[in-house]
């Protein structure tokens, strides 16, 4: 809307301006006034609505001013120690047989201080009308020259003047501005309690918008801090994402997103979507996005941590629900494990634009039963693109959620080269705001890592394969430029490797990674996980765990199907 609007009265041949003579035009105005103002929560057209009411049925023209806090913030401003009042003009109206001059004098959207002396001001300040029936020359002349405008002081001479204020539930929101040409009869007692009716009614509708503005600010504020701010950007992944509140406070929910780290270089992938919708509903997916972050660091499979955040969400409020889809992405073997609780399939481009649902059991929204959640494996080509999103971006009121389902498999089948591109057309082609719920889109494609960002090596479970992967280990990082920490990472994997030929079973894997950090994996065939324990001085068993946890940025295992992984993390220089 383009709020900088002057309201004219259509006509051009009505008759001058006059106090309204009978009752029964009084309470027509006053009906108008309760029909016509406040059929929005938007500042801005309310006061419009004013004035298409006011003008010229009451005045020849009208201002509707509002302290400028109320329409930046949603706040009233603390009271100033000298009287002044920082106020927006917010609407303003002329007739059509007043000089086009008014407006140009008083335009829309103007933030002024008013100072004390003036007749705006101390309308505020003492929450009463001011009354001129003729505004003298003087008085117009000192006006126009705070305002430092010559056309103020001339539409206002000889005027009658009348500022009304704009009260509110106990407050001063600001003041209205009715005035009427030296050829029209001035204001009385009468029109003074009128328009009094006049801004009363305006200002329930005025705060009314002001208090849903900033319950919306609120909502959208605490929604927007719980959304990470700088997504997590992982090895062999690139990361497109959107999130589009809806523009109305009953839209505003509890979508969300997240990249989560894992060791190994791994990542986890995440989407949800809270139903219900406000501040209730934005409070509500930070607590399980958080849950989702502390689930992850278990490294747990993914139908494993949404059976977990079941459990956990319906401790958190049991009667929110909410729906979750989570993805595991190894880099090293392109391998992808999802599971999804009651939410919109994810969608696979792949690349050669062919898309197709992801499939896999639908699963129970979280906060509903305790069904585990399956999960599914697939093996992701180099430069597929998995996309997670949610229902807010294909379902609607005119259209079924399958529709919307296969207008987004279009959109996102065409050229793909760029995920912000893509991002930025699937958001485009989303309704008007006010009639869509909100949105969040995750997108990531699959990068071939290169030899400069992995090295293998299998050995045999044999002392003297300790040896080989020293040699391994600083040939590698001598390639990779990272003759720093060659030492340090030496010395690591001689102690990992060895426990996993002393206490594993089977040949031991051994593989650098080179993401934010540089990773060590240790794969061996024993399920038995490492312990950590306090040694002797006479004890020589569990030195070399110990000699890890020192010198390692941070060190663990994880399961496998065939054993365990033990991995070692290093700053890079």
């Amino acid at each position: 809307m383009n709020r900088r609007f002057v309201t004219r009265s259509p006509g051009s041949g009505e008759p001058r301006v006059g106090s309204p003579a009978s009752l029964h035009e009084r309470l027509s105005l006053l009906n108008a006034a309760s029909r016509r103002i406040g059929s929005t929560l938007d500042l801005f057209e309310t006061g419009r609505e004013l004035m298409e009411v006011a003008v010229p049925q009451f005045a020849d023209a009208a201002g509707v001013l509002v302290q400028d806090r109320l329409v930046s913030e949603g706040e009233f401003p603390p009271r100033t120690t000298d009287g002044s009042a920082l106020v927006r003009r917010i609407a303003v109206g002329v007739a059509a047989s007043t000089p086009g001059e008014y407006a140009t004098a008083f335009p829309v959207d103007e933030v002024v201080v008013y100072e004390a002396w003036t007749p705006y001001a101390t309308s505020m300040a003492t929450g009463t009308p001011i009354l001129y029936p003729r505004l003298d020359a003087v008085i117009a002349d000192k006006i126009g020259r705070f305002w430092k405008r010559d056309s103020v002081a001339r539409v206002l001479e000889n005027s009658s003047f009348l500022v009304v204020p704009l009260k509110a539930r106990g407050r001063v929101l600001g003041f209205v501005v009715f005035t009427r040409e030296p050829s029209s009869e001035p204001f009385d007692e009468q029109d003074v309690t009128l328009g009094e009716e006049l801004a009363a009614r305006t200002a329930v509708c005025l705060d009314n918008a002001r208090l849903y503005g900033h319950e919306r600010r609120t909502a959208l504020t605490l929604q927007s801090s719980l959304l990470p701010a700088d997504l997590y950007r992982p090895l062999g992944l690139s990361i497109a994402s959107r999130y589009l509140p809806a523009s109305d406070l009953a839209g505003v929910g509890g979508d969300w997103y997240d990249v989560i780290p894992l060791p190994g270089c791994r990542a986890a992938l995440v989407v949800g979507d809270v139903m219900g919708h406000g501040i209730r509903a934005a409070a509500t997916m930070g607590q399980l996005r958080t849950a989702a972050r502390t689930l992850a660091g278990l490294d747990l499979d993914p139908g494993e941590v949404l059976f977990r955040l079941n459990r956990m969400s319906q401790d958190l409020d049991p009667t929110q629900i909410a729906t979750c889809v989570y993805a595991t992405y190894d880099p090293v073997t392109r391998r992808c494990a999802l599971a999804r609780a009651g939410h919109v399939p994810p969608i696979l481009i792949r690349p050669g634009g062919e898309t197709e649902l992801v499939e896999m059991p639908s699963g129970l929204p979280l906060g509903i039963g305790d069904a585990p959640a399956e999960t599914v494996e697939l093996t992701l080509p180099p430069g597929a693109v998995l996309a997670f999103y949610t229902d807010g971006l294909v379902e609607s009121r005119d259209r079924d959620i399958d529709e919307g389902i296969d207008a987004l498999r279009g959109l996102l089948a065409e050229r793909n080269d760029d995920l912000e591109e893509v991002c930025d057309r699937t958001i485009g082609a989303q309704r008007p705001g006010h009639e869509r719920d909100d949105i969040a889109l995750l997108l990531a494609r699959v990068r071939e890592l290169s030899a400069e960002e992995v090295a293998q090596l299998t050995l045999p479970a044999e002392t003297g394969s300790a040896r080989r992967a020293r040699h391994f280990a600083r040939a590698t990082l001598t390639g990779w430029g990272l003759t720093s920490i060659a030492d340090t990472t030496e010395l690591l994997v001689s102690e990992v490797v060895t426990n996993a030929i002393l206490h594993g079973e089977g040949p031991v894997g051994l593989r650098l990674l080179r993401g934010h950090r540089l990773v060590c994996e240790v794969a061996d065939r024993s399920p038995v996980a490492p312990v950590l324990r306090e040694t002797s001085g006479s004890d020589d068993s569990g030195r070399g765990l110990r000699l890890v946890n020192h010198v390692a940025r941070r060190w663990g295992f994880r399961p496998t199907a065939e054993g365990k992984i033990i991995w070692v993390e290093q700053s890079l220089p």
